[in-house]
């Protein structure tokens, strides 16, 4: 079988998406490798446990924890470089897309699977080289990189780089995937490519098994609970539609954020919350995927609150939306594009509200909670749209014919 190669940004816990491409390519018999990038001391952990008995690997193609700060600061200071240059000079090099860019195409290189396929930003940068190299590469757009970001941050990207990458990519790799056919849709337009292949970020039904029936987030029982994570708590990420639909509910719910909860977070969203909710807003870290299922499960209600500041917020379908469906959550979710796709095909999920609209929120949560067989019915709604629909046993045979395609091209 085939030699592939998936390359990530970052650490392999906080990269969903490929963990399921590399298991479903392992399972069909390619020797498969993850290779990415370490940087947290406890994620170094998360991602060893993930790889245990696996029928492939992950390699860090950098270690930059902190112990090994030294060895690493001629690539830091590459990047502080690439970025000083382009600020002031418009000068554009790969380091300003992710720290080890250049370590990741010499990895490539040196690797010389029969399939590349590449998910960040250096990852563009990488997989255009190898094109030029005659190497067969792949391409996952689980976000639109170009069309990404607030337009303060924007204003510091090298965008028509971004574009002329994507572009070439989405043109000339066979095996192109991407998160909701409104993205793909708009890829295909922007670029005049093909459509890339719509791979939803959906989790196995199997591992709802594996869920432990614990109860570590509530603390009452009897007050319904609705549940919110991410990667870091933060502005600009819905919270602030939530706290502001808080003066408007007449009836008590348990209210838990999850996801790193730096200080500057903390100074943030303390003056949001009405002091009549304090003690039943609950913050909790953020936890080893092998748990992140059963901590959502206890839960009532998953909120996607998804602001549609770019195009790329606009048109993906987010993994928070899926793994409140897996857990067995009635959702509430923004109408953006992306996620108007699933819940206007599957009504009975939850609750599609506007964007930046508290009284909206708040009509949906009365809408669910008020009336008990309503929440009940909207929970087995969504667990059977994951059974029949949104689990990856659905998706897989998609991604393995892509990947077939792919390896049969002549390069």
């Amino acid at each position: 079988m085939a030699k592939i190669l998936i390359l990530i940004g970052g650490h392999l816990c906080n990269a969903p998406r490929p963990q399921k491409e590399a298991e479903t390519l392992a399972n069909a018999g390619h020797n498969v490798t993850v290779r990415g990038f370490w940087f947290d001391p406890e994620l170094v952990k998360r991602d060893r446990l993930l790889i245990a008995n696996k029928k492939w690997r992950f390699e860090p193609i950098i270690d930059f924890q902190p112990t090994h700060r030294l060895k690493n600061w001629s690539i830091r200071l590459e990047g502080r470089i690439a970025r000083e240059q382009f600020q002031r000079f418009g000068i554009f090099s790969p380091g300003l897309l992710g720290y080890g860019a250049k370590a990741m195409l010499k990895i490539a290189r040196q690797t010389r699977a029969d399939l590349t396929i590449v998910h960040s930003e250096a990852g563009l940068w990488v997989g255009n080289q190898l094109l030029d190299e005659g190497f067969r590469v792949g391409v996952d757009f689980e976000d639109w990189f170009s069309e990404d970001l607030l337009p303060e941050a924007r204003a510091v990207r090298p965008i028509p780089h971004l574009k002329a990458l994507e572009s070439r990519l989405a043109r000339e790799c066979t095996y192109c995937l991407t998160t909701s056919h409104a993205l793909a849709k708009a890829l295909a337009e922007a670029y005049k490519a093909p459509k890339p292949m719509v791979i939803y970020n959906v989790f196995p039904w199997a591992e709802r098994s594996q869920i432990d029936h614990q109860k570590r987030d509530r603390r009452n029982p009897n007050l319904p609970s609705l549940h919110w994570f991410s990667q870091t708590i933060g502005p600009g990420r819905g919270l602030e539609t939530l706290f502001q639909a808080l003066p408007y509910l007449t009836f008590p719910v348990e209210i838990h954020l999850r996801g790193n909860y730096p200080e500057s977070a903390r100074q943030w969203l303390e003056p949001l919350v009405p002091s009549t909710w304090c003690d039943r807003l609950f913050i909790h870290p953020t936890v080893p995927n092998a748990e992140l299922l059963s901590r959502i499960a206890e839960h009532d209600i998953g909120l996607a609150l998804e602001i549609p500041y770019c195009l790329n917020k606009e048109f993906t379908a987010s993994n928070k939306l899926f793994q409140y469906l897996q857990a067995g959550l009635a959702v509430i979710a923004t109408d953006t594009i992306g996620q108007g796709e699933i819940l206007s095909q599957l009504t009975a999920i939850g609750r599609l509200i506007s964007s930046n609209d508290p009284l909206a929120l708040a009509q949906a949560l009365k809408d669910l909670i008020q009336t008990p067989n309503n929440l009940t019915a909207t929970k087995a709604a969504a667990l059977q749209a994951v059974e029949k629909q949104l689990c990856w046993e659905k998706q897989a045979d998609n991604l393995l014919q892509v990947a077939e395609l792919a390896l049969n091209d002549k390069y």
